[in-house]
């Protein structure tokens, strides 16, 4: 396994390269707006993506009102087996959000000058799929399907819980930051799961696309 600040391997998979330049350019433009005031919804994204959409029959529950703000300590996705810690993540020297250290694969980043989890608009989650040896968090994220619940613990000791209403898969070429971070709903609290995905090329050592998860929040425990 690499050290944090040790460079990948052009033959692993790893959520690095050119993939993560064009995630986080994404990041620290929407991270910008976010910063400027300049919110404002977005419907989902549309276009040259593969969507999971939501399965015919599967009734989604209403959303609920938002939570006062906190930041987020764990996150877990019973359906596809994630139960992860969450640390804040800053941008780097360049201005693009920094993932989380490659040391620590198993962790979950959270992008800490934007939406608080269980606030209105859209909190950022991003992970990697895999290292060199091994699969990481984010590994199962595009078997999520809407319907299933994310629980985001909080600093205050509550636990945000999110139902899933979207799965897609967003190739580089199509990433619209405003699309996949802006609040589908305005006012809603939601969330946005994110990690590398589509096919791996080893030549240039990226992903040709990212997985986005959408999630909206349905219920509130410990209040």
């Amino acid at each position: 396994m690499p050290n944090d600040d040790e460079a990948p391997s052009g033959g692993g998979r790893l959520l690095t390269g050119v993939a993560w330049a064009i995630l986080l350019m994404g990041l620290w433009l929407w991270g910008r707006e976010a910063s400027d005031g300049a919110g404002g919804s977005s419907a989902p994204t549309t276009g040259d993506v593969a969507a999971v959409g939501r399965p015919l029959g599967v009734p989604l529950p209403p959303a609920r009102e938002p939570l006062a703000p906190a930041g987020p300590t764990k996150v877990d996705i019973p359906s596809i087996g994630v139960s992860a810690p969450v640390v804040a993540r800053g941008l780097d020297p360049t201005g693009a959000v920094e993932p989380p250290p490659y040391a620590t694969p198993d962790t979950v980043g959270w992008f800490g000058t934007g939406t608080r989890p269980g606030a209105p608009g859209a909190a950022l989650f991003v992970g990697h799929v895999d290292t060199r040896t091994e699969p990481a968090v984010f590994y199962g994220l595009s078997a999520a399907r809407p319907g299933q619940t994310v629980r985001v613990t909080r600093t205050d000791g509550s636990v945000a819980v999110f139902t899933i209403d979207d799965v897609q898969v967003v190739s580089r070429e199509r990433f619209d930051a405003r699309k996949v971070y802006g609040a589908h709903r305005p006012g809603r609290a939601e969330l946005r799961l994110i990690t590398c995905g589509g096919t791996y090329d080893k030549k240039t050592a990226s992903y040709s696309a990212n997985v986005v998860v959408s999630a909206y929040l349905t219920d509130a425990r410990g209040i």
